[in-house]
């Protein structure tokens, strides 16, 4: 799948001046995740009262350190191998109080040792979890994130799935070898969660105004930089960039669907 997971925090995190384009300061969530549902989802997950959150592929970690702020007995591990983005966690983490209960570690999440956790977030990040190819990664990721949580404990999964069948013309303007067999439609995701040992607590997707929050704020930076830096060395290379993730991100526009599913581990 294309690059369509990364966050708006209050810690900007730019290039130094000269370097090109800063990078995802108007993202909150790395995801198309709106300040409406990511308090939903907070208050749900707090509610259970996990004492300790591992989030796998948690680039700087948003959501984790909102859950940590709600739950002030809990700690929290994030995990992921993009050190900037970790960076930018610890950066947060700082500036809320919270660099205390919180570590941010550069690894692997392949075969992790790292739970049982009594809440296990993986929002966009399942293929972090194996070497699995898709669609089969996904099963694999839920298996995974089983036995990463205690009984009873709460998994949030953000997942890809296909809002409807995509036709060959949508595929072929796509990401890289996108192919129709590479996501699962919602229900038969939510039905893998369950064969993995879940009961499905909460189900619900991205709308249109969250995906077009995120996929501007994904592009905006640049877009800015490029039209007042038309001759830096970079440019050219920012611009094919930026043009082809917009071409790939209107070919899966309203295809390809972000489910956000809050389960319980049976």
């Amino acid at each position: 799948m294309s690059d369509v997971m990364s966050p708006r925090s209050e810690t900007a995190d730019s290039t130094e001046p000269g370097d090109g384009p800063p990078r995802l300061t108007r993202l909150t969530f790395h995801n198309p995740l709106s300040e409406a549902r990511a308090d939903g989802i907070v208050r749900r997950l707090a509610g259970a009262g996990p004492r300790t959150v591992l989030d796998i592929g948690c680039g700087w970690g948003e959501l984790l350190l909102r859950v940590l702020a709600a739950v002030p007995e809990a700690r929290g591990v994030g995990v992921d191998v993009n050190a900037r983005d970790l960076a930018r966690g610890r950066r947060n983490a700082e500036a809320r109080g919270l660099a205390g209960r919180v570590e941010f570690v550069e690894e692997s999440a392949v075969g992790t040792g790292r739970g049982p956790a009594d809440l296990v977030l993986c929002l966009g990040a399942s293929q972090a979890l194996s070497d699995a190819e898709a669609p089969e990664h996904t099963a694999v990721a839920l298996r995974e994130l089983r036995r990463l949580v205690g009984d009873g404990g709460r998994v949030l999964l953000s997942e890809g799935f296909w809002q409807h069948p995509p036709t060959e013309a949508e595929l072929a303007g796509m990401w890289p070898g996108a192919h129709s067999g590479e996501h699962h439609d919602l229900g038969t995701l939510v039905d893998l969660a369950v064969a993995a040992g879940f009961r499905p607590e909460w189900t619900e997707t991205a709308n249109a105004d969250e995906w077009e929050e995120f996929e501007s704020g994904y592009q905006a930076d640049a877009e800015v930089w490029l039209a007042g830096h038309d001759g830096h060395p970079l440019a050219a290379a920012t611009r094919e960039r930026l043009d082809r993730h917009r071409a790939q991100w209107m070919s899966y526009r309203g295809v390809l669907g972000i489910a956000y599913l809050t389960l319980v581990a049976a």
